[in-house]
């Protein structure tokens, strides 16, 4: 096909149809997980469904028609556990108006595209920060998600503390857990969905959960869900902070799934005109589903990491991104299926997202006092605050106080020094 530039990518429709279906195992998990996750909010559960199935396969279609890149979207792990548990939950904002946010954050990522402001936000926080920002997020992900199994429990003497491991439930998430841990060291492809099925099977046979008596339907309406996003009750000073976070998040967690996907294949080469291009295009893509995706009523959508995946099959164009897309259709039809998922066979996976996420402390350079305690509280608030966005706060105006106690002007730029204003005016008005 001459529109994907198969033979200049040397590849061929059959190996990038086997890298979408591949895409396609690794990450179908998304969509009953996500439904899980935001039904929390008073969500209906089957409008979720549908709509986490339309926009991905909206998100990454586009993306392969309109960047060509192997890279499929869906709604990011991380930011709807925080949309759920930390601003619906947390912070009890209606869920319209969360909504709302997703969109004003979608439409700042959209209006950005065409300027350099993206690059520069980038280019200013340093590395090591935008290392801990996942790192954070994964630790945030994870505790909700043993908070959901019971595997961590209310305790009023020390806040928190062990579950009832005699509960079978309890059991069958500990059981997932191991599961998932090991279908992933293993390196089994599609090891996240295979975990959730083998995890449901179990809980069937024994009588844990109910099993399914059919396997598919006609796809649930949206139309509980669908354009109900307020977006006048985003726009306040309190929940700027917030926007600023979805988008900022967004955009750190594209670029750094993209540049992990596209060193693979060298798609997303610097010093390539044809690399740089794509990149961008990959991330206006990004940028349009998020806003779209508040539109039919789920939170922020981002590049998936699994999209690797497919390009370890071959996958080298947007043809594979396509493909991915619309083997999502298939997921339209798989209410009764996911319905009867019980919701601790699900938990393991967002655990085992968040060892992934947390792994990126690794590359921390921490012989940098200033990075080293705001990691730290970027680390350590974000799950003990239930908001990612205290976490980012105290992060950026602890680094800047070091780098000033220390006298290393040079290495404070104007974003980090924005960005902590911001968050010191915030909890002056919080």
């Amino acid at each position: 096909m001459k529109f994907f530039d198969l033979a200049q990518n040397k590849t061929s429709v059959k190996q990038e149809f086997g890298a979408g279906l591949t895409t396609f195992l690794a990450m179908m998990y998304i969509v009953p997980v996500n439904a899980i996750i935001m039904s929390k909010t008073g969500m209906p559960y089957e409008a979720l469904i549908t709509a986490t199935a339309l926009i991905t396969i909206f998100s990454t279609v586009l993306n392969g028609l309109w960047a060509n890149t192997p890279v499929a979207m869906s709604v990011g792990m991380g930011l709807n556990a925080y949309f759920t548990f930390g601003l619906c939950i947390g912070m009890k904002v209606p869920w319209q108006t969360a909504l709302g946010v997703v969109f004003l954050s979608g439409v700042i990522f959209v209006v950005l595209s065409f300027t350099n402001f993206r690059m520069w936000i980038i280019r200013s926080i340093p590395l090591d920060l935008r290392r801990a920002i996942s790192a954070g997020i994964g630790t945030f992900i994870s505790f909700v998600a043993f908070q959901q199994m019971g595997f961590i429990v209310n305790n009023d003497a020390v806040l928190v503390g062990i579950g009832n491991f005699r509960d079978p439930n309890v059991l069958l998430g500990v059981l997932g857990l191991f599961l998932v841990i090991c279908f992933w060291a293993w390196k089994i492809k599609g090891a996240f969905i295979l975990a959730v099925l083998v995890t449901s099977v179990i809980a069937w046979v024994l009588g844990i959960a109910p099993h399914p008596t059919e396997i598919f339907s006609t796809p649930a309406s949206i139309s509980p869900i669908f354009l109900e996003l307020d977006i006048k009750g985003a726009f306040s000073l309190a929940l700027l902070p917030v926007i600023i976070t979805f988008f900022v998040t967004d955009l750190f967690d594209s670029i750094g799934t993209l540049a992990g996907v596209g060193t693979r294949a060298g798609i997303f080469d610097e010093n390539k005109k044809d690399g740089v291009v794509k990149l961008e295009k990959t991330l206006e893509a990004d940028a349009v589903a998020t806003a779209a995706g508040s539109l039919v009523g789920v939170s922020t959508t981002t590049s998936f990491v699994e999209s690797a995946s497919g390009v370890e099959e071959g996958g080298r164009t947007g043809l594979t991104a396509v493909f991915c897309g619309l083997l999502f259709i298939l997921t339209l039809f798989m209410l009764p299926l996911f319905k009867a998922i019980p919701g601790n066979a699900i938990y393991p996976i967002l655990v085992m997202v968040g060892v992934l996420m947390f792994a990126e402390l690794a590359s921390i350079n921490f012989k940098d006092p200033a990075i080293g305690v705001a990691t730290f509280f970027i680390v350590v608030l974000i799950p003990l605050t239930y908001s990612i966005t205290n976490g980012l706060a105290f992060g950026f105006m602890s680094y800047v106080i070091v780098k000033l106690i220390k006298r290393e002007f040079s290495d404070i730029n104007l974003g980090v020094v924005v960005l902590a204003l911001i968050s010191f005016i915030v909890f002056l008005v919080h």
